[in-house]
Order: structure tokens, then C-alpha cells, then sequence
């Protein structure tokens, strides 16, 4: 069976390297401190005790020598010194010779040996001394001649004086044995520390280095691996099939990765699958994962379920297609009845619209731009003239289409009616008169509702040869633009806004536009218990001013790079900016920004017509 690294393993491993490590250091450690503990013992029991006792032994020797030759010179028998030399043999030194004996027992063999060579010394010495002090020991005995002749020549530079001087020299080299005893022995505790200190620096930096590999060496093999496994199952769970080719090791990981790469794999065979049967594929192979794979003999038991709906639904389909086919035709057949009859009702539509050889005569300079959403339009214009002044109408009735047809349909024949069988000429009463006939012939009551069909109106009563123009309207103004004389705005403009309703919206390119505020309410509409009153402005005309009415539908268009509306905030530097064109061209001009701002740049989403549109300028 081969080795597996098992993930157990490969902890136990790295865990068993950092406590062999540690059990290292610790054994080193208790070895050192063990060691100098035994040497300091040494050398405060036994070497420094062994060499102060031996120091004093040396000055107890030197001290007997003294008091030897002060015996001999004094003749005192109670003199102090002779006192204290009884008690250095008697007492002094058989103490200290106990206390260095037990010392010995620990110093080396050598060592031993010499120490008691010298006390066998020490105590023939102190034999001799002994014989002195029997020999003088009265005031007599230091007159007899024959004692002082042979006691002076063996103290002073004789056998007591040789002896020790050479016992003096044997506790010398005894004392520098143990001197360098004790220093060798600190030198040895010293280089036990020094080796710990190197030993405690090395393996502390093989721990950090050792930790530091084992936790890369537990990254990489087991927490890496780890989370490449949960990215895996993260897209498996949002039902995305990994394409990352998975690795395989000899460990648990290894394990889950292979069940993980044949789980994919498994997968993948089902995709397949289920994309082959859903193209009809029903001879397509699939074998489950195991015989317990219940996800895969349910998409084989599906096949089968499918391949006979599929049979069924064949029939239905070819019954259903057979039906629609017919309905289609009906419906193009029906469609193209619609669509004529639209086409019908546009001819007829345009039938009520002013013939322009009419409009040319009577508005000459001139140009009407005319858009209508669909086939027919809910906004129409009038052009007629009466009492030598021309009028003008733009219309926009509710809603486009064929309901705004048949409003314009309505609208145009009582505008007709309002003018031609009532007499009236002032757009204000021409739009009074409008109103009336709109609410009675629509059926409009103020207790049904507020807001009704309706129409909004743009009304311009021109005198070319006076140089004026009347103007009403529902909703929607009259502009006139003006070229300024110089910097300022001329006396007769100022005058003319100086007027109800009437204002400077904006100048530009050395023009002004003027504004004449419409009425805020439609035509065709109570908003009350009566019908509301349309306000009548009249105006003073120059030479070159243009007049411009208009419906809503140019302004209310949505466009542009942001899809917004127009607006008029844009219409009105537009109108400004093109007072050097004829009105042919203005026309051309307007149609195109239009159909820019519905198509705005390529790519950009393209906008429908939203509305009918109707804009009318004429210039004096």
C-alpha cells in the first residue's frame, strides 16, 4: 500500500519538528543550569572554602614562626606571645587541620596527598617548637649557656626556620593549585552559559524560521487548497459549473477533490444532457453517477416523459399552426380594411386643411411644419382671412391618431362654423365662440368632469399692411422675434412688453423673443359653472418680425442623449438662432433637429414620435 501524507500527518509533523525543537532547548537548558549549579556549589563549598582555610594555615604557619623566635628572645614566662603560640599549636591548629581535612575529601587525590604531606611537616615543626618551649621554659633557662647554645642555632636559620620555609612553599604551590582550580572551574560555568546563550540563539531562530515554514508548508498544502475547494462548491451552489482544473493529492483534501472533479464532471454530463433533450435530442446517452443517483434516472425517466409529450404536442401544434394561419390571414385581411380606411380618413382629414396656393397667398413669407404621429393627426391648422387680415390657427386636439382625427374633424368644422356663420373676427371671441359650440356639441357638463376632450389653440388675427396681429390662445403662446437696433432693446418693444401677459423670455444673435402668455385652460371644457372668457392681445408689428404658434408635440418629444423632453427652453434659443434663414430653410432646420433629437448618436437608444406635431412661423 503506498504512503499516504495524510492532512494528520502533515500537522503531526510539523507540531512534532517544533516540540523535538522545544524538548532541545529545554534539555539543553536544564543540563547547563544543572551543571553550573553543581559548579557554584564547588566552588562556594569547596574551592573558596578550601583556599581561604589553606590561606589561613599559611599565615597560622607564619604567625608560629614569629612567635617561635619571640619565645626564644624573651624571657618573660607570662608574656602574651608565649601564651597565644600554646594555643596555636594546642587549639588553633587542630581545628583548622579538621576543617581542611573534610575539605579534602572532595579536592583531587593529588591534592589530598600533598595536603597531609604538609601536615605531617606541620606537626614535626610544632614538635620542634615543643622542645623549645620545654627547653626555655623559666627565667634559668635563658641564662644557662649550654640550653641557648642549642636552641638559638635551630630556631634562627636552622631546622625550625628550614622546615618552615619549606612547608610555607608546599601551602604556596597548594594555594596556586587551587587558584587555578577555581578559576578553570568559573571558566567552565562561564562556557556552560555562553554555549546555553548560543544554543538557547540558535534553535530560537530554527523555532521562528521552523514556524514560520511549517505554517507556509500548512497554507499551501492544507488551508489553500482548502478554499480553492470552497470557491468550487461556492459556484456549484449558485449552479455554476467550474471550469478550473481541480488538483489531486495524497491526502483527505486529495480525497474531497477527486469526489469534487467527478462531481463536476457529473455535472457536465447532465448539462449535456439536459441541452440535448431539450433540442429534441431524445437518443442522446446519459448514464447516472451511481446506481443511487436519483437526479439522474428522474432526467432519464424526463426523456422518455418528453419524447411522448413531444409526439403529442407535434399533432397540437400542427392543429394550432393550421388555425393561426387562418386567423392571420383574417386578421391581415382585416388589417388591410383598417388601414385603408385610415388611409381614407388621412385624405379626407387633409381635405380640411387650408390648399396652399391659399396659405402662400395669404401668409406669403412663410412655412408650416407638419408631423403627425400616425396615418391621421389630432392637430390640424386653419388659414383664412376676413376684413383684409389674415388668420391663423395651430389646433391640437386630445389625443392622436383616429380618436385625435375625429377631434380635428369636429374641432375644424366649428372653428369654421365660429368664423363664417357668427361673424366673428377677434380671436378672443372667435375662441369664446369656439368654446361655447365645442361643450355643446361634445356634451360636456361641469358635473361629469373637470377635464374632458378638448382642444388647446394657438389664434392670430394679421394685418400685414398695419403692421399688427390680435392673439389668443388656450395653452399654447404666440413668440415674436425681433433684431434689436443696437445694444439695447428698442422703445417700441419695450412698449409692446410692457403689456399684460407679454414678456422678453430670452435674446440672442442680436434678436429678442417675445412671449404672449396663452390662457390656462382649453378649449371645449367648463372649469366652473360656466364657461371661462379667452383674453384678446393686441400687438404692434415691425418690419422683419417673425411670428411662430405651435402645439406641444415638438417640445414634449423625448430624446437626446439622457431621453428627456425638448422643452421649450431649448425651442426658444433654436428659434432665435435661425433668424438668418428663409422660412424654407427654417423649416428644413427644425424638422432635422427633431429627428436628430429622437435619434440622438449611434448606439444610443433611438426614441418614437410621441405626439402629433405643428409649428407655424411667418415673417412681415
Amino acid at each position: 500500500m503506498a504512503f499516504k501524507f495524510t492532512i494528520g500527518k502533515k500537522i503531526g509533523s510539523g507540531f512534532g519538528v517544533l516540540l523535538l525543537l522545544t524538548l532541545i532547548v529545554f534539555g539543553l537548558t536544564y543540563k547547563t543550569l544543572y551543571e553550573s549549579r553543581n559548579i557554584n556549589r564547588q566552588i562556594n563549598e569547596v574551592n573558596n572554602p578550601s583556599l581561604s582555610m589553606l590561606k589561613d594555615l599559611n599565615l597560622l604557619i607564619e604567625k608560629s614562626k614569629m612567635l617561635i623566635l619571640r619565645w626564644t628572645s624573651v624571657e618573660l614566662t607570662d608574656d602574651p606571645d608565649k601564651q597565644r603560640l600554646r594555643d596555636l599549636i594546642g587549639v588553633e591548629y587542630p581545628e583548622q587541620r579538621g576543617k581542611i581535612l573534610e575539605l579534602a575529601k572532595s579536592w583531587t587525590p593529588d591534592q589530598e596527598g600533598e595536603i597531609k604531606a604538609v601536615f605531617r611537616r606541620v606537626e614535626s615543626l610544632f614538635i620542634l617548637h615543643q622542645d623549645v618551649m620545654d627547653q626555655l621554659n623559666s627565667m634559668e633557662s635563658y641564662d644557662d649557656p649550654m640550653v641557648v647554645f642549642m636552641i638559638q642555632p635551630m630556631v634562627e636559620n636552622g631546622e625550625v626556620d628550614e622546615q618552615t620555609n619549606r612547608i610555607l612553599g608546599n601551602l604556596e604551590i597548594l594555594i596556586e593549585s587551587h587558584e587555578e582550580n577555581t578559576h578553570d572551574v568559573s571558566n567552565q560555568m562561564l562556557g556552560s552559559f555562553d554555549e546555553l546563550e548560543f544554543v538557547v540563539r540558535t534553535l530560537g531562530i530554527a523555532l521562528l524560521i521552523g514556524g514560520i515554514l511549517i505554517a507556509l508548508f500548512t497554507v499551501r498544502s492544507i488551508v489553500r487548497p482548502i478554499q480553492e475547494l470552497k470557491k468550487l462548491l461556492t459556484l456549484l451552489g449558485k449552479g455554476i459549473i467550474p471550469e478550473k482544473r481541480i488538483n489531486i493529492t495524497a491526502d483527505e483534501i486529495g480525497d474531497m477533490s477527486l469526489a469534487l472533479k467527478d462531481l463536476v464532471d457529473g455535472f457536465k454530463r447532465t448539462t449535456n444532457f439536459a441541452r440535448e433533450v431539450g433540442s429534441g435530442n431524445f437518443q442522446s446517452e446519459y448514464k447516472p453517477l451511481s446506481k443511487d443517483d436519483t437526479l439522474g434516472y428522474a432526467l432519464l425517466t424526463m426523456r422518455e416523459d418528453l419524447h411522448a409529450s413531444e409526439k403529442v404536442l407535434e399533432k397540437k401544434v400542427e392543429e394550432r399552426t393550421q388555425e393561426v394561419v387562418r386567423q392571420k390571414e383574417e386578421l391581415e385581411l382585416k388589417n388591410i380594411e383598417i388601414t385603408s380606411s385610415i388611409r381614407y380618413a388621412k385624405r379626407i382629414q387633409e381635405s380640411i386643411l387650408p390648399a396652399k396656393d391659399q396659405v402662400d397667398r395669404i401668409l406669403k413669407d412663410h412655412f408650416i411644419l407638419y408631423k403627425p404621429k400616425d396615418i391621421v393627426s389630432g392637430d390640424f391648422y386653419w388659414v383664412g382671412e376676413a376684413n383684409g387680415k389674415a388668420l391663423v390657427a395651430a389646433v391640437d386636439c386630445t389625443g392622436h391618431g383616429v380618436p385625435g382625427a375625429f377631434m380635428s374633424l369636429i374641432g375644424n368644422a366649428l372653428l369654421k362654423e365660429s368664423i363664417m356663420e357668427h361673424g366673428k373676427t377677434r380671436p378672443a371671441d372667435i375662441l369664446n365662440e369656439l368654446n361655447k359650440l365645442a361643450a355643446e356639441t361634445m356634451n360636456q357638463t361641469f358635473e361629469e368632469s373637470q377635464v374632458k376632450d378638448g382642444m388647446d389653440i394657438a389664434f392670430c388675427s394679421i394685418d400685414f399692411d398695419k403692421q399688427e396681429v390680435e392673439f389668443s390662445g388656450a395653452y399654447n403662446p404666440l413668440y415674436i422675434i425681433r433684431r434689436r437696433a443696437g445694444d439695447d432693446i428698442s422703445d417700441s418693444t419695450k412698449k409692446l412688453i410692457e403689456q399684460d401677459n407679454i414678456g422678453l423670455r430670452e435674446n440672442e444673435n442680436g434678436y429678442d423673443l417675445i412671449e404672449v402668455i396663452a390662457d390656462k385652460f382649453p378649449i371645449g371644457v367648463f372649469m366652473g359653472e360656466k364657461l371661462k372668457s379667452f383674453s384678446n392681445n393686441e400687438l404692434k408689428l415691425e418690419k422683419g418680425d417673425t411670428i411662430y404658434i405651435f402645439s406641444d408635440g415638438y417640445v414634449d418629444q423625448f430624446g437626446g442623449p439622457r431621453g428627456r423632453k425638448f422643452m421649450s427652453r431649448r425651442l426658444r434659443p433654436l428659434l432665435l438662432a435661425m433668424q438668418g434663414m428663409s422660412m424654407k430653410q427654417q423649416n428644413e432646420h427644425l424638422n432635422k433637429v427633431i429627428e436628430t433629437w429622437k435619434n440622438p448618436v449611434k448606439g444610443d437608444e433611438v426614441f418614437d414620435q410621441i405626439d402629433d406635431m405643428l409649428l407655424i412661423g411667418i415673417r412681415l
